[in-house]
């Protein structure tokens, strides 16, 4: 008899059971118009996977000691992970998402068991699928002070993070969030120089026909 590849069988995928969206309240910020077009303007969202990312989140998982961690940007309805360690999702509705919650403050968010937080207990990621249970986020917010997204790492077991992990975890936070600043601007930088570059010539050759024009 041939024995089942216990390989492949840990690469299927965890099963989830989603259910009505409408059955949680998905937490509003009240700056939630600009914020969603401050993330427009760092085009992060559905990008590859980029190295610097990664190495961030591998940290944060390190350094916290947990199986998972996520870069994570809170779309309009989704959360859309840009890295991630420890699962396969790419995304989840917003209506699930622990981020969704971390996002309406400035500093950590901490859940020590989902199963006894009334927001959270019949969430499909705690009652099916992957059973996360301990969730620590971080915001990443913006020089304007609009949050995009989190920083967060999870377990399978009930916990928390020590004094030193929640510094870490808010520093690789502000990390991430240096990293996407420094592409905003470099990208901003390089379209007013191509449009400068553009507009030189035009205008070069508006002041010959003028010029021609008066002959």
């Amino acid at each position: 008899m041939k024995r089942p590849n216990p390989r492949s069988a840990e690469q299927k995928h965890l099963p989830i059971h989603w259910i009505k969206p409408t059955a949680f309240k998905i937490p509003i910020p009240h700056d939630e118009k600009q914020r969603l077009a401050a993330l427009k303007r760092y085009d992060i969202l559905d990008t590859p996977p980029e190295k610097n990312f990664d190495s961030v989140t591998v940290l944060a998982s390190h350094v916290c000691q947990t199986p998972i961690a996520l870069l994570v940007l809170i779309d309009q309805h989704r959360q859309w992970f840009k890295s991630k360690v420890g699962v396969r999702l790419q995304e989840t509705p917003r209506e699930f998402a622990f981020c969704a919650h971390t996002i309406m403050r400035r500093g950590l968010t901490i859940i020590p068991d989902a199963t006894k937080d009334q927001r959270f207990a019949k969430n499909p990621l705690i009652t099916s699928g992957p059973h996360f249970r301990f969730y620590a986020g971080a915001p990443l917010v913006t020089p304007d002070q609009r949050a995009l997204g989190t920083l967060c790492v999870i377990d399978r077991v009930a916990r928390t993070l020590t004094s030193a992990q929640k510094k870490d975890l808010l520093a690789l936070s502000r990390l991430v969030m240096t990293e996407l600043e420094l592409r905003r601007s470099f990208r901003e930088e390089r379209r007013t120089r191509k449009t400068a570059r553009s507009w030189r010539p035009g205008r070069a050759r508006a002041k010959t026909s003028r010029s021609a024009g008066t002959r």
